[in-house]
């Protein structure tokens, strides 16, 4: 199949061979036809499948022939808004297409008055698209097709109060569209509100261009004080062209950072303390290969679509499975191959199971053994200075120096030292617990599960 078997006005197809485009991804080929006969539809799919052009395609062609003035595609993040917005300027340019970018943080005149002009698509962020609204500056505006993109990242970034008022401002008579790569209640219970008898379509473990085949999923798990050691050994050995390391918390992505350049590696950190300027910087300069590593957090990179991302690092595992599945969706896109490693202690080996459970990811056990350079090497002199910095001075450290008068300071020192580089080497000569380790750990996981499976019936009967 081709594109040219959709019927696409003549200057669309222009922009779709300039795009490089060769042939539909599998959500293209099944949502193409329902956008096009205007039915409501609910899409899920993994980031990178080639949504955006599946919804743009139709939408262009529907301008460009004349049946629908107006677009209006809300997107979770400025970043996101600003990548949908150049991708479908891009496609329909030859049919005369202008797009406008609509987000906070900048002036409103110019969006209301290229809004008010006319622009046939809108891409919007939730806050100022509301704003303009309930302020009526853009009474005007009634998009015939509204496209909620990424809508579980809009429900985590708690943006479903203020979908909802949009869709009170939009006219009745529209096409909506929702598109999500998961769909959990709040979704469906959003979707049931806005959409009037959706098609429901998912290309989710159906074929090569989902999260199983397209990214191959690894992890490790070590212990907590191999965190660092992993991820130098990983971005060492591994073939990167460009990654991102996520990160749980700011300070994490900070110190992360830091640790990272100390080492000589090229990486940048990116985080919502971030101003937005600084945030378009970091951004830019990862697009244009200036940056390798790009250390973030799950807020700031969201909806961040980069080329060529080889792998994707979870530092720390994600607080949830949409969590997860949205940072892998990072590499493997379209129809890439990609990498997802994670790094998980013991402590967390429980959410692990969870997630592998809930997303149904085939993720595999690794080890990385470390030879006799690798335990001396910088990286674990840098790894335990930062430990060291971080030990918070308990009393009894106090009153144990305080007993050790007798001996020269220094070398008091220099003998602890001691202690803890041979503690830190003997830590190293292998990162990661190995298979009959792990299949312990998931044989308590699974018995604790029917322990607490078992106490819960009991609970119910009685």
């Amino acid at each position: 199949m081709t594109f040219n078997d959709f019927n696409f006005h003549k200057e669309l197809l222009k922009g779709i061979k300039i795009a490089g485009f060769k042939e539909p991804s599998p959500i293209q080929k099944m949502v193409i036809p329902i956008i096009s006969n205007g039915e409501d539809l609910v899409g899920q799919a993994h980031t990178g499948t080639g949504k955006t052009a599946a919804f743009g395609l139709p939408i262009i062609n529907k301008i460009a022939n004349g049946e629908i003035e107006r677009a209006l595609v809300i997107t979770p993040t400025r970043e996101l808004a600003t990548q949908v917005s150049d991708e479908l300027y891009h496609l329909g340019r030859f049919a005369g297409i202008r797009t406008i970018t609509v987000y906070g943080g900048v002036g409103y005149g110019r969006q209301i008055a290229l809004i008010n002009k006319g622009v046939q698509i809108v891409v919007a962020t939730p806050g100022r698209l509301k704003d303009l609204y309930k302020k009526g500056k853009i009474d005007d505006f009634n998009p015939e097709i509204v496209v909620l993109d990424e809508a579980d990242e809009m429900l985590d970034m708690g943006f479903l109060e203020e979908i909802k008022e949009i869709f009170e401002y939009i006219p009745q008579n529209r096409q909506t569209l929702l598109f999500s790569a998961t769909i959990p209640e709040p979704i469906k219970a959003l979707a049931d509100t806005i959409l009037s008898n959706p098609q429901f379509i998912s290309v989710v473990g159906q074929d090569e261009s989902t999260t199983n085949n397209v990214i191959e999923q690894i992890y490790y798990v070590i212990n907590e004080s191999q965190r660092d050691e992993a991820i130098v050994k990983l971005l060492e050995t591994e073939k990167i062209k460009k990654c991102i390391v996520f990160c749980r918390m700011k300070r994490e992505v900070d110190r992360l950072t830091e640790y990272l350049k100390a080492l000589g590696f090229n990486a940048s950190g990116l985080h919502g303390d971030l101003e937005q300027s600084e945030r378009d910087e970091v951004i830019k300069a990862y697009r244009r290969n200036q940056t390798q590593i790009m250390v973030a957090t799950d807020v700031a990179a969201r909806g961040l679509d980069v080329k060529q991302v080889t792998h994707v690092f979870n530092y720390h595992i994600p607080f949830d499975p949409q969590s997860y599945v949205h940072r892998i969706g990072r590499t493997g896109r379209a129809g890439k191959r990609g990498k997802a490693i994670t790094l998980v202690s013991t402590e967390e080996f429980r959410e692990l199971q969870r997630i592998q459970k809930e997303v149904g990811a085939n993720m595999k056990l690794a080890t990385i053994q470390m030879n006799d350079k690798d335990v001396t090497n910088e990286s674990n002199f840098l790894s335990l200075e930062q430990r060291v910095r971080d030990i918070k001075i308990d009393d009894l450290a106090i009153d144990f120096i305080d007993s050790m008068e007798d001996m020269d300071y220094h070398e008091f020192v220099e003998r602890v030292v001691t202690i803890l580089l041979k503690e830190n080497q003997s830590k190293v000569a292998q990162i990661g617990y190995d298979l009959d380790t792990v299949n312990s750990m998931i044989d308590e996981y699974q018995d604790e599960q029917k322990v607490a499976q078992k106490s819960n019936r009991n609970r119910k009967r009685r």
